[in-house]
């Protein structure tokens, strides 16, 4: 269901590497780009353009490339200023300033359409709203070459979907874990993608999600920020140390099943596993995940009283998460537009078993 509302001076940083340290920087950047096939994009400064950082500048001037592309590539070495490496997106351009930033070519990977069946909520010229099932992955990777969202769309589409993201994230402006099921957005063109992508960068859209989870918890805050664990690449790391990315969710309570709970979860940001790892900060995995929180629910089999619980919420096999609500402005219709998706079955009969017993 969905309903459509009416849509109501920078301080000069100039830091470089010394010269000899660029050119060698230089010569192994040219290596690495040797192996890839590239091509160069270049950008001179005038006065009109002046006094403005410079990813802000590239953003502009480089279509198809996002500001977090840009500032990828101006952090790899990609970006030279007057023939030598830059590498502060922050830097404030100056009036004859040339810039040279060389883009690899997106790889002519096709992937070949599946039929794969899509659970559409809404769909227009512009854009796709669906409601993922749980166990396909969002887009191609190593391991999943097949059989993801991505092919499903592409069937469904005709091809013809945003290539921003390159050939194997077609259409895909975010996306929700395997395992994770929900309301998902899929762009069919760039316009459509940046100006999506823009409204996820500050975080004006509106995501909820509802979860079953260990534990009681109170109605809360949490807050932290999110890198990558520096063992297990497959995971991220919560931490208050400012180290990596700032996150914030907001936790509701539902209903409480003494050992476990039904919880709402609004997101202030949008970072990879932010309510899987905000809630096992809390002691209150989510029920079914296998990589967060594991070894904190040992202590609920402890309890007598709700053993059968334990045992029915232990054998769950994904973890028990449903993106309930998606909000956001359409980027042609300039419309507020809100869809919605009901918990799937598997997470409902888990309710209904937690009940009976």
């Amino acid at each position: 269901m969905f309903e459509i509302l009416e849509y109501k001076p920078y301080k000069r940083n100039t830091k470089h590497i010394n010269i000899n340290n660029a050119r060698n920087i230089t010569i192994n950047l040219r290596k690495l780009l040797l192996m890839n096939e590239t091509y160069t994009h270049k950008v001179n400064i005038n006065k009109e353009l002046s006094s403005i950082r410079l990813d802000k500048i590239l953003t502009k001037k480089v279509d198809k490339l996002s500001r977090m592309q840009i500032k990828t590539l101006i952090k790899n070495g990609n970006v030279k200023l007057n023939n030598i490496p830059i590498f502060d997106p922050s830097y404030i351009v100056r009036e004859n300033d040339s810039f040279e930033i060389s883009i690899l070519k997106p790889e002519n990977t096709k992937y070949i359409a599946e039929d794969i069946a899509l659970d559409i909520i809404y769909e227009d010229d512009d854009l796709i709203v669906i409601n993922k099932q749980a166990g396909i992955v969002t887009h191609p990777a190593p391991g999943n070459e097949t059989g993801t969202l991505v092919q499903a769309l592409i069937y469904h589409s005709k091809n013809t979907l945003s290539d921003v993201n390159g050939n194997n994230r077609p259409g895909i402006v975010h996306r929700l874990d395997k395992n994770t099921s929900g309301v998902m957005v899929v762009a069919k063109n760039n316009f459509t993608h940046m100006h999506l992508a823009e409204q996820f960068k500050l975080h004006s859209i509106s995501r909820k999600y509802q979860a079953i989870i260990w534990g009681v918890p109170s109605n809360q805050i949490i807050e932290g920020y999110i890198e990558r664990n520096k063992i297990n690449r497959k995971k991220m790391s919560l931490n208050n140390n400012k180290n990596g990315k700032f996150s914030k969710t907001e936790i509701k309570l539902i209903k409480s099943f003494q050992n476990s709970s039904l919880v709402e979860c609004s997101l202030h940001t949008g970072r990879t596993h932010q309510i899987r790892l905000h809630l096992t900060s809390i002691n209150s995995p989510i029920v079914g995940d296998q990589i967060y929180g594991k070894n904190k629910i040992s202590k609920y089999g402890l309890e007598k009283k709700h053993f059968n619980r334990f045992l029915i919420l232990k054998n769950f096999q994904r973890q028990a998460l449903h993106a309930v609500h998606l909000g956001f402005i359409h980027p042609t219709l300039k419309k507020n537009m809100n869809f919605s998706s009901n918990l799937p079955q598997d997470m409902v009969n888990l309710l209904d078993l937690l009940i009976k017993y």
